[in-house]
């Protein structure tokens, strides 16, 4: 038995029959990631030392009856952008090299109060901002499925790590696909929820009216257990949604009939890969022999996302990242005239070149003059991509779509063409703009061995239709036990 191969409900499944202990499984976590970090590269920092001084400490605490949670003694990796009490939280930044958190985010305390074991930080672009974390300050993270490609970003190092069984699940953030992009790359489940359902306090901003933190994970199942533990809502995050509490695994029902899911055709036209085009063409005959009702619809307005989702994102950037200044915490240049060389320095020394290029278009689109061409334009335009939405929902339950129009592309091959690169969120942007939930999971592999994730959308805060859709797809089709990562 590979333990670093299991799920994390197989996982809790051997550890309550007692055929595993937390320390076996945490060791098993530790020994994989020390053989493979090297190649890999998806953690800027790793807690091995501590996590096994942990599980030693929790095991003994569930054999003496003091500790019975399910969670108790899970590892877990997070995204170096989430703070964490007394450990660095760098955003793969040099401006953030060395700060280290005085709190812990909402989402890494309700871990904590579980009692899981945190495997370390992982790797991301930096500050969120791209698609391939070769934008990290640190290191370039690799695809476990082919070491020549990216893993997709920002999130690449939490997709990275889950693919390589380094971790068996990791949170991520998704801006504009961050999560679902990377999980359909390194073919695992990423799920991007409503906005406003997971708390942002102690999350590192990037642009706070679209940021999310969600899951990514083996499967379905373990997608809906994390998202239990992370979701609810919390007073210290102003845009947090006090909701009733929701068992996500319930909805796991494994039955698709009469699902009426919508096909949107602007996702599948010009720039979409031909194998990325046909293998979703093939997951739509498996959902309509799985009962659910199929039709081709118009999402018009989707051909604005991308250009209001930057012109909003770098706004909001622009105005998020001014905090950074050299003065209260971060890096600081060593030589300086005065206040404003200083500030000058401290940024342009830590800040890398895709942060600079979103700050600067964020600082124009806000700038007098252009606000009202640019920034209320595109916040116009969001009302409209709301609404359009909104009349999708009337009709279908799910809406369909590519997670991202290719499979991973190699390293270098576009990180010196910003255009190109931001055109890897073309199909993921616009659920961002709208609040939406949207799961990525992996529906095929192409002829190169790279796979290809579907995205499936819901409503707002209808997070258990696209789980239990994605989650009947997954059990027809058994990706897990077909293919797996060359590494």
């Amino acid at each position: 038995m590979n333990i670093t191969e299991l799920t994390v409900h197989e996982l809790q499944e051997k550890l309550k029959n007692k055929e595993l202990t937390i320390t076996e499984i945490t060791k098993a976590y530790t020994d994989r990631i020390n053989e493979k970090e090297k190649d890999v590269q998806a953690f800027v920092t790793t807690l091995t030392d501590t996590a096994l001084r942990e599980s030693e400490e929790i095991q003994t605490k569930v054999e003496k009856g003091e500790l019975t949670g399910e969670f108790a003694g899970i590892p877990i990796g997070i995204k170096d952008n989430m703070c964490t009490k007394g450990i660095k939280t760098t955003c793969s930044s040099r401006m953030l090299e060395n700060f280290i958190a005085p709190y812990d985010a909402t989402v890494v305390e309700k871990l904590n109060k579980e009692n899981m074991i945190n495997l370390g930080k992982l790797n991301m672009d930096e500050f969120a901002m791209g698609a391939s974390t070769e934008y990290s300050y640190f290191k370039k993270t690799r695809n476990p499925w082919n070491l020549n490609k990216v893993p997709g970003g920002s999130s690449g190092g939490s997709a990275a790590a889950v693919a390589a069984n380094m971790v068996p699940w990791a949170l991520g953030s998704d801006t504009g696909g961050s999560i679902r992009q990377p999980s359909s790359f390194c073919g695992v489940v990423g799920l991007k929820p409503t906005y406003g359902l997971v708390s942002r306090y102690g999350l590192v901003a990037f642009a706070s009216s679209l940021d999310q933190i969600g899951p990514i994970t083996k499967d379905v199942y373990d997608s809906a257990m994390l998202l239990n533990l992370i979701s609810g809502y919390d007073e210290k995050d102003t845009t947090s949604s006090d909701r009733k509490k929701v068992d996500y695994t319930k909805c796991l029902k494994n039955n698709v009939k009469g699902l009426k899911i919508g096909v949107a055709k602007e996702f599948f036209g010009e720039g979409i890969n031909k194998e990325v085009k046909s293998s979703l063409q093939r997951a739509i005959e498996t959902y309509k022999n799985l009962g659910a009702e199929i039709e081709e619809f118009s999402l018009d307005i989707a051909q604005y996302a991308l250009a209001t989702y930057y012109i909003v994102a770098c706004a909001e950037a622009s105005s998020n990242l001014g905090r950074f200044d050299g003065i209260r915490y971060g890096y600081r240049t060593k030589e300086f005239k005065n206040l404003r060389d200083l500030y000058k320095k401290s940024r342009s020394e830590g800040f890398g070149p895709e942060v600079k290029r979103r700050i600067i278009l964020g600082t124009y689109v806000l700038s007098s003059g252009y606000y009202d061409a640019y920034y209320k334009k595109a916040q116009q335009v969001r009302t409209l991509v709301m609404n359009e939405f909104d009349k999708a929902f009337e009709k279908y339950d799910v809406i369909l779509t590519p997670t991202s129009p290719t499979v991973a592309f190699d390293i270098g091959s576009k990180s010196n063409n910003p255009l190109e690169m931001y055109l890897s969120d073309i199909c993921t942007v616009s659920l961002n703009i709208a609040g939406l939930p949207g799961i990525s999971i992996p529906c095929g592999i192409d002829k190169t061995g790279m796979p290809i994730g579907m995205q499936l959308i819901g409503n707002k805060f209808e997070e258990e239709t696209i789980l239990n859709a994605a989650y009947t797809f997954e059990q027809a089709t058994k990706f897990r036990e077909k293919y797996k990562p060359g590494i």
